[in-house]
């Protein structure tokens, strides 16, 4: 295999002909440079350069193989070279971020003292380099949709029945005829590797530990290779979230790929087909600079136009070549014809489209805004379950219904599970869990909301989530006071 130096390497740098250096190897990427998702100027920051940094954290080990001919993996460095990159690595100078990450690992709390899912997220933002923690928060505009998903729960109250035999009672359910422990799963969410060297590995074997069933994105930074490699039985069963590329030659090959791996079923995500508009996400480069450049002048004039700034963020460049023409009549009759898996539509919003993926025949659907970060002022899921509750009951006869998004406790869970719902979805909240105590986070994750759930059940009365019925809460009018930290 040939080998480079860095000054030849260095020579490539432009849009006619573009090198990059990623883990001592060379490529050639002139021509993958704008058919990147993320646009071409992402990957001419580095043109010429070492990229690895910003490159592992947020792509599958998979990915150049995938996406870069073999004519197109030039070389290696030389030693000398890869001498030289290891001696810049060594004397390279902590950033700010860095060093606050430092000390807030110091200080984080023993994983005993978290006694809830907030206290999770609390610790984790503390701990998380800015750009994560800004990519995993982030929402949709003035994140109303976002702060209103968790607000709902706080209009539906509870009929609590007593006198009622509630010992050994039963918190476990089934998922598509997959049991799980709780009705509880991992929804999917990309790149946990921003948060935890392990990422979707911490929630997979978390997940087994404990009984429950991950959903893995699209989007993961493993690969669905090494995801399903990280199952300590080959018989736990995986969920895959598909963002359908706007090739159907790709998103055949990729639902293909996972199926050959042993994923069991396809959630369909409809709901995110064009990048939204997050903007704790979008400042993060220009925080960090302010951040890092504390105290000194600014090189550039206040007033000077430069255009708009790149919107696309870290979030959106995950989702740019997303098949935004998909139809019921379409789409579901495709997939059917390359799989044999069952087809979830992750993303309804409306009465009307739930009804719509029953008469599709889809298997199941997950009442999700994508957790507020896509359109803003879209229905609470919760709010949407009760709709189709009192509207189109028949489709919970039909289908297994699902919903997500700020799901903070056992009883938000039992809520929805009374209105109808098989299980629901937590995808931020995981990331935290396994950003700030790997897999051990995610299993002390699942304990809390277990014991949260299991103290809803027996409460009102019932041993098993089947005795769970709509009877046992109600809607009410006003809004019940915010959650406070005790």
């Amino acid at each position: 295999m040939p080998e480079f130096t860095l000054e030849q390497v260095a020579q490539h740098k432009t849009t006619s002909s573009c090198w990059v250096i990623i883990q001592n190897k060379v490529y050639d990427v002139t021509d993958f440079l704008f058919d990147h998702p993320g646009g071409g100027n992402v990957i001419l920051r580095y043109a010429g350069q070492d990229a690895t940094a910003a490159y592992v954290p947020i792509h599958p080990s998979d990915a150049l193989d995938k996406n870069i001919p073999p004519e197109k993996h030039l070389g290696t460095l030389d030693s000398q070279s890869i001498n030289r990159l290891k001696e810049v690595g060594k004397n390279k100078v902590q950033t700010r971020d860095e060093l606050r990450v430092q000390e807030a690992l110091k200080n984080k709390p023993p994983l005993q003292r978290i006694v809830n899912v907030e206290d999770m997220e609390e610790v984790a933002k503390k701990i998380l380099p800015y750009k994560a923690m800004a990519y995993y928060s982030s929402a949709g505009d003035d994140s109303i949709t976002h702060v209103e998903n968790g607000r709902a729960f706080g209009r539906f109250f509870f009929h609590p029945r007593v006198m009622k035999p509630v010992s050994g009672s039963d918190t476990s359910t089934t998922i598509l005829g997959y049991k799980s422990t709780i009705p509880v799963y991992i929804s999917g969410a990309a790149l946990a590797t921003l948060g935890h060297p392990l990422g979707e590995a911490n929630l997979t074997r978390g997940a087994y530990k404990t009984g429950i069933i991950q959903m893995v994105s699209t989007n993961s930074s493993l690969s669905y290779a090494q995801i399903s490699a990280a199952r300590l039985s080959p018989d736990q069963p995986i969920f895959f979230q598909l963002y359908k590329h706007v090739n159907d030659a790709t998103a055949e090959k990729r639902i293909r790929e996972v199926e050959g791996l042993g994923y069991k079923a396809i959630f369909l995500t409809v709901d995110a087909l064009v990048p939204g508009n997050r903007e704790l996400d979008i400042r993060a480069p220009h925080y960090l600079e302010d951040f890092e450049n504390q105290g000194l002048p600014t090189q550039r004039k206040a007033d000077e136009d430069q255009g708009e700034t790149d919107r696309l963020g870290t979030a959106g460049g995950l989702v740019i070549k997303n098949d935004a023409d998909m139809t019921w009549e379409k789409t579901i009759p495709w997939i059917r014809s390359i799989t044999k898996l069952p087809i979830v539509i992750k993303g309804i919003q409306c009465v009307q489209d739930a009804v719509l993926a029953c008469d599709a025949g889809c298997e199941g659907i997950v009442l999700s805004n994508h957790g507020g970060r896509q359109l803003e002022y879209s229905l609470p899921p919760i709010e949407l379950l009760y709709k189709i509750r009192q509207q189109r009951p028949d489709v919970f006869e039909r289908t297994e219904v699902y919903i997500d998004g700020a799901i903070r406790r056992g009883t938000d869970v039992v809520k929805a599970l009374c209105m109808g719902a098989r299980a629901v979805g937590l995808g931020r909240a995981f990331l935290y869990a396994q950003s700030a105590y790997g897999e051990a986070g995610v299993v002390h994750m699942v304990r809390i909301l277990e014991r949260e759930i299991r103290f809803g059940m027996q409460s009102l009365g019932v041993r098993n989530v089947r005795e769970l019925v709509p009877q046992m809460v109600e809607r009410v009018d006003w809004q019940a006071v915010s959650r406070a930290k005790l």
